[in-house]
């Protein structure tokens, strides 16, 4: 559930207007393999390398789910690709960190269309989100948000209802995986062939 105050800071640090507002930038060659595994994710074309990005303790926070842990983030991702037979990124921006954003940080702002229906010619849903991806020294990705339209998250700290919503989050999370794959959906596609 996003906040109710436009100017709160996101998982960047940076209220919305500012992350909306940030100039695109060129990969570090450390990034182009996070990068890739994003947009595969993304486009609910997950494989098995996809996966690799993460640390194996990495937490995916979005506004449906908090997903900790690989498997988690994997159920979660798996099961984007069963709802969601095609997905594309008409946009997609690596963002410039400000001086106050640390460098282990990657910015990225996005658009993302979904299609239940994957030969239909507009889609079911878009949605724009800031991707807020923290990294280790390994370049792994050990924290994912992603925030829509760049609105900061609820989470325990919010009092009461942000609570709530948190362990809502997690329950969704846990309880996904208990129905989904963990084998992504391209490659289980290729067996069945």
């Amino acid at each position: 559930m996003p906040s109710s105050n436009p100017d709160a800071p996101n998982a960047s640090g940076l209220p919305a207007n500012e992350t909306k507002g940030l100039k695109e930038r060129s990969p570090e060659p450390h990034e182009q393999k996070i990068i890739e595994g994003i947009k595969e994710l993304y486009t609910c074309r997950p494989t098995e390398r996809t996966y690799e990005i993460y640390a194996p303790d990495a937490v995916f926070h979005d506004p449906i789910g908090i997903a900790e842990g690989i498997k988690s983030i994997r159920a979660q991702f798996n099961g984007l690709a069963k709802l969601f037979p095609r997905a594309d990124i008409p946009s997609f921006r690596l963002l410039q960190n400000p001086p106050s954003v640390p460098k282990n940080k990657i910015l990225i702002d996005q658009d993302v269309s979904y299609y239940r229906d994957p030969n239909a010619s507009s889609p079911t849903k878009t949605v724009n989100s800031l991707l807020t991806l923290e990294t280790n020294d390994q370049h792994q990705v050990v924290r994912h948000t992603e925030e829509w339209d760049h609105r900061r998250e609820t989470t325990g700290d919010d009092g009461f209802l942000g609570l709530i919503n948190e362990h809502r989050k997690k329950f969704t999370a846990n309880f996904t995986g208990l129905f989904i794959s963990q084998e992504p959906p391209a490659e289980k596609k290729d067996r069945e062939v």
